[in-house]
Parts: C-alpha cells; structure tokens; sequence
C-alpha cells in the first residue's frame, strides 16, 4: 500500500467516524475535546503524587509532567504541523464541504500531528510508568482516547494525524521517564520496592488510585450532562 492509498484510507475512516453524528455526541465530544473539564482529574493526581512522595520528589515528578507536555505540544504544533502543512478535515479544500462541523469549530488550520494525542498519550506514558498499577494503567490510556477520538469526531483531525500524535506522546514520555530514572537515582536516593495490597509497587496508595477513577466517572458524567445541555443551548 502507498502513501496515497493510505491518505485515501485516513480520509474515508474519517468520514465514517464523522458522519455517524448526533446532537447528544456532538454535545459530549464537544465537551471532552475542551481542556478545563480535566482540571478536577489533573489535581486528584497531583494530590495523590504529593501524598505519597517527599515533596523534592514531588517537585521534580511535577517538572517532568510539565516537560512531558511541553516536548509532546511542540513537536506536534511547533514543529511537525508547520512542517507536513497537513490540511485539516475541516479545512481541507477537497474534503471540507462533506465534514460535519460542531459549533463552527473548524481549529487551526494544519493537523499533522494531533496535539491533543500527543499531550494526553505522553501524560498517559508518563503517569503509567510512574504509578505501575495496571487498572490505572487502562484508565489513562481510555482517557487519552477518548478526547482524541473527539477529535475525529468533530472533523479536526485525522485518524493519522490522532495515531502519529499517540506514537510521538508515547515516546516522547518514555524518554522524559528514563530522565527522572536517572535523575532518582543520581540525586534522590532511589525509591523502595513495595509489596502490598494497600499499595503499588512503587509506594501509590490503590485507595488514592480508586479515589482518581471515581473523580473521572464524575467527569464523564458532567461531560455527558454538559452535552445535552450544549445541545439545547448552543443549537448544534
């Protein structure tokens, strides 16, 4: 298969997860694409970071975090969108007339890698790694998929460009992580092996894991409460 046989595959799986709209989707996956619904998940786990570290630990999981997000944005935005000049769905001239649009939200114009894949997947690496609790582990893959799925759906991105930002997040986490495994052991001692059923094997309460998991069910809730709500208000 060549390269425009697989940009004609991308384009037809995008019409097809585009197409099959509604008003309550387009409601919830409006919600779920936005970035503030998360803060509530993204304090819960900064508290049960802190909780369960010393707070110099704390501080530096935190840098890493932050770097994580950062390194995964810019080589999407800053460097691979501005490179690739990837036409968006919604903006692509040969395209554009069939994608189905939510709120008139057509995003900027290239999409070549998805920023939102990148920085969610890269979280998602990262906070896996660093808990290494398998059910966590599942919870944040699902909560990096869906908004990207979202972004699908509201016809910004590709399945290409959702699948190339999660490869580039992935690694780009993985790499950051071997950072701060050598940062911990140069300058931070080590950490201690926990065998527990109160705990992971890298000292997280599962209390504090399951007390995450509830606080997403809670967001998810309000993103399809929102949804509906969108629907009536905004008229989509």
């Amino acid at each position: 298969m060549d390269i425009q046989q697989l940009i004609a595959l991308d384009k037809e799986l995008l019409l097809k997860v585009n197409s099959s709209h509604s008003l309550f989707w387009d409601g919830f996956m409006w919600t779920v694409s936005g970035t503030k619904l998360w803060i509530p998940a993204a304090a819960m786990l900064l508290y049960i970071i802190f909780k369960n570290t010393k707070v110099t630990r704390g501080v530096v999981i935190l840098v890493m975090i932050a770097l994580v997000i950062t390194l995964a944005d810019q080589f999407a935005s800053g460097l691979c969108k501005p490179y690739f000049h990837r036409f968006r769905p919604s903006n692509d001239p040969e395209l554009m007339q069939f994608v189905h649009i939510v709120n008139g939200y057509r995003g900027g114009m290239y999409g070549f890698l998805s920023s939102h894949a990148s920085n969610t997947f890269a979280v998602a690496t990262f906070v896996s790694l660093l808990i290494r609790h398998r059910a966590l582990t599942v919870m944040m893959f699902l909560w990096a998929a869906i908004p990207s799925y979202s972004r699908m759906y509201l016809g910004v991105h590709y399945p290409g460009d959702i699948l190339g930002g999660a490869l580039a997040g992935c690694i780009i986490a993985s790499l950051v992580y071997a950072l701060y495994l050598f940062i911990q052991k140069r300058y931070l001692g080590g950490h201690s092996q926990f065998i527990s059923n109160q705990y992971t094997s890298s000292g997280y309460e599962i209390s504090g894991i399951r007390m995450l998991h509830f606080v997403l069910l809670l967001t998810y809730l309000y993103a399809g409460i929102a949804g509906m709500i969108c629907c009536k208000i905004l008229n989509f």
